[in-house]
């Protein structure tokens, strides 16, 4: 089976990419399934069940979010009624919708997508993701009850992620970071079979700082004031990603490769002379 997992979709910039640009990718690189974090799609601030539909429209099969998963207060109805958008394993336990499921893919197949979220550095507690995902790995085998199986790990700390990628080898076939918005250089597959990236990057404007307009953020850094909320960026988007093809019998990843999808250069902004 053929996964591509994208980044972070952050604000107009980033899920104007996905809409223009994902259905040939998925077409070219002849894509069974596509899992897209929608975390700060709206604004830069979670996920709008109108950008949702922007993006599943776009060609994705599952949409996941992060600890931002209701700042947009209309998601909390909407994530109960669309069953391809998933929240976090273990955000509270009364929060609306799931954070794992198994969805159809082509050819009969079973995909596991499931989403947890870090402790380490979060500014909210959330209950221990490593417990959280283990029932549902166990209860759906790689290669048994479903052909392939995805973690979403939205967490701050490397070490953490780090140590997820390793819990889940063997199990998972692909674990990937989000939340960071950076790219790692560390995409491999596991002695288990399990594909890993410490974080997957982003879907925005990279002539930025993570997604947002560099002149908020630079000032926060230079005069520890602030003068305003963040922004977005709005100039064209990189969309970043990981690519992996999974053994429909076993469910380990064979092979694993950083995606990367650049706008033309002409459309990128100007380097100073």
């Amino acid at each position: 089976m053929k996964l591509l997992f994208l980044g972070d979709v952050v604000g107009r910039a980033g899920r104007t990419a996905v809409r223009d640009r994902l259905p040939a990718i998925r077409a070219a690189r002849r894509l069974d399934f596509v899992v897209v974090n929608g975390e700060n799609a709206t604004g830069g601030a979670g996920l709008s069940p109108d950008h949702a539909r922007i993006l599943l429209e776009a060609g994705a099969d599952v949409v996941t979010l992060g600890d931002h998963a209701f700042d947009q207060r209309d998601m909390l109805q909407f994530v109960e009624s669309e069953p391809r958008v998933l929240r976090p394993l273990n955000y509270a336990k009364a929060a609306p919708g799931r954070g794992a499921r198994v969805y159809d893919a082509p050819g009969g197949r079973k995909v596991l997508v499931a989403q947890a979220l870090g402790q380490v550095f979060m500014k909210r507690p959330f209950d221990d993701p490593f417990s959280a995902l283990d029932p549902v790995l166990k209860q759906h085998p790689r290669g048994g009850l479903v052909q392939a199986s995805l973690v979403d790990f939205h967490c701050e700390a490397t070490s953490e992620k780090n140590a997820m990628g390793w819990y889940c080898d063997g199990r998972a076939s692909l674990v990937v970071g989000t939340h960071t918005h950076v790219p790692t250089a560390d995409a491999r597959v596991l002695p288990g079979g399990t594909a890993y990236q410490t974080d997957a990057g982003m879907c925005g404007d990279y002539a930025s700082i993570i997604g947002m307009d560099r002149e908020e953020p630079l000032r926060r850094f230079l005069t520890g004031m602030s003068k305003g909320r963040f922004a977005p960026a709005e100039g064209a988007a990189t969309l970043c990603g990981l690519l992996v093809e999974t053994d429909d019998r076993t469910g380990r990843a064979t092979s694993v490769e950083v995606f990367r999808d650049e706008p033309p250069i002409a459309d990128r902004e100007a380097l100073p002379s």
